[in-house]
């Protein structure tokens, strides 16, 4: 019988070797076995049989060393990923600035740097520059797209024939008016418009809005009204225009200021220029309008060169039709007023004043002329077409009522002697003169207030029957 450290080495022996090919061999001492040493006569594994526990040996017991290595590839992955991203974000960027660039052309903003950002910003979230499957969207802001656009007076008697071409055109039209002049009636048709909003507003109060053109009419512009209030008549002109310039510089808007023919006073210089200074009183009756909107042209060329503001000038002279206040005290609708209502056309002194008359459409294109284009002005907007109050009175009697009698009146103070516009700037750059004579406009002009007149008469009748 073997002892027990023989078995016992036998047992470790059969251990050891299990799974290999070749039987465990008995161990030449019992003392060796029991030393735990292998005898000098055991021979070594064939080579090549340690191969898949060395395998399982190297997975098992070196994980953290392979944990290592994959996290060296993944660094380096990592390292040369920014190589392709900034490519591609300097891509988009180089897009993004042509976007800018395009909106910028587009516009036609000379100075107007940050109305160019600002459109081009506004276009990234709102159209999303995407590009899916690698195919880029062009952008919208590319086309021609309406502005938006605040009229100031805009329910007044031209303000409103404005908004009308506008809305026409296309663009978003917001109208600020305190309806001091201006009348709701005026801009009624547009209820429901979605392109178009009222705000009962005056402008001696600041106001926030986001456009992209300013037509700054807002201003009584007959003596009835200009005279009847000359402290706020001044600051509308002063004030009011101060607001709609600021507003202009910081949204980064094209400013258009509408001056009048006024600012040449009693004229020496005939027909009048744009480069005449004018011949007004500062202490008079009417200087509270004629000075007034001297200052706002003064005003808005400083905005111009202090502020680097994209402004428009217009001078307008004497224009007639539509939807004219039927009192105003002008010359045009005075005249229609008394022959439709059967009363004596009032001429102030001798009746050789002349005056010229343009028909609104006229002034209304000219206007949107002015704006889009890329002088500054001050341009003359009217029709040289020359006639004295008599001549005036003589088409009126002609169109409306040939037995409509003439009844001279004392002159008022500081009206002009004489007023033609020199329109020779705003055709050669412009390219605008006025197309309606006064013999095809006043027609126009006297049905509207035929339809006014007798209508307000009609509903005051049936109210007093109803009473």
């Amino acid at each position: 019988m073997m002892s027990s450290s023989s078995m016992a080495g036998a047992g470790s022996s059969e251990l050891i070797y299990r799974g290999h090919d070749g039987a465990p061999q008995p161990l030449a001492d019992e003392s060796a076995t029991a030393a735990g040493s292998y005898s000098s006569s055991a021979k070594p594994p064939p080579h090549g049989t340690n191969k898949a526990p060395l395998l399982r040996y190297v997975m098992g017991e070196q994980r953290l060393l392979f944990a290592l290595l994959g996290m060296a590839l993944a660094s380096l992955v990592f390292l040369l990923a920014p190589s392709a991203s900034s490519s591609s974000s300097s891509s988009s960027v180089a897009h993004l600035a042509a976007v800018g660039l395009a909106a910028r052309q587009y516009g036609g903003r000379s100075s107007g740097g940050a109305v160019s950002s600002r459109v081009a910003f506004e276009a990234e979230p709102r159209r999303g520059i995407l590009h899916p499957g690698g195919a880029g969207r062009v952008p919208l802001g590319l086309k021609r797209k309406g502005l938006r656009v605040v009229v100031t007076g805009g329910a007044g008697f031209v303000g409103s024939h404005l908004v009308d071409r506008l809305l026409a055109r296309g663009d978003s039209v917001i109208v600020v008016d305190n309806l001091f002049t201006g009348r709701k009636e005026n801009v009624l048709h547009h209820a429901g418009n979605p392109n178009f909003e009222m705000i009962r507003h005056d402008v001696v109060e600041p106001i926030l809005l986001e456009v992209d053109q300013i037509y700054h009419l807002a201003c009584p512009a007959s003596p009835v009204h200009y005279k009847h209030n000359p402290v706020k008549t001044i600051k509308t002109n002063v004030v009011g225009t101060l607001n709609m310039l600021g507003l202009a510089k910081r949204v980064g808007a094209r400013f258009l200021l509408t001056s009048t023919s006024e600012v040449y006073g009693d004229p020496l210089q005939h027909p009048q220029v744009e480069t005449y200074w004018g011949n007004v009183n500062p202490i008079g009756v009417r200087s509270c309008y004629d000075e007034g909107k001297r200052t706002a042209e003064t005003l808005t060329m400083d905005y111009h060169r202090g502020a680097n503001l994209e402004v428009r000038i217009a001078r307008i002279f004497n224009t007639y039709g539509p939807r004219m206040c039927i009192d105003d005290g002008r010359v045009v609708s005075n005249f229609v007023a008394q022959a439709l209502r059967k009363e004596p056309l009032t001429v102030y002194g001798d009746g050789k004043q002349t005056r010229s008359f343009q028909y609104v459409s006229d002034l209304v294109e000219g206007l949107m002329k002015l704006m889009e284009g890329e002088h500054v002005g001050p341009f003359n907007l009217g029709n040289p077409g020359e006639f004295t109050m008599l001549e005036l009175a003589k088409v009126v009697q002609d169109t409306i009522d040939p037995n409509a009698r003439i009844e001279f009146r004392p002159n008022t103070a500081d009206d002009p002697h004489k007023r033609k516009p020199d329109i020779s700037r705003a055709k050669d750059l412009l390219g605008w003169e006025p197309k309606i004579s006064l013999k095809k406009g006043l027609p126009l002009m006297v049905q509207d207030f035929r339809n006014r007149i007798f209508g307000d008469q009609k509903d005051a009748n049936a109210n007093a029957g109803d009473n």
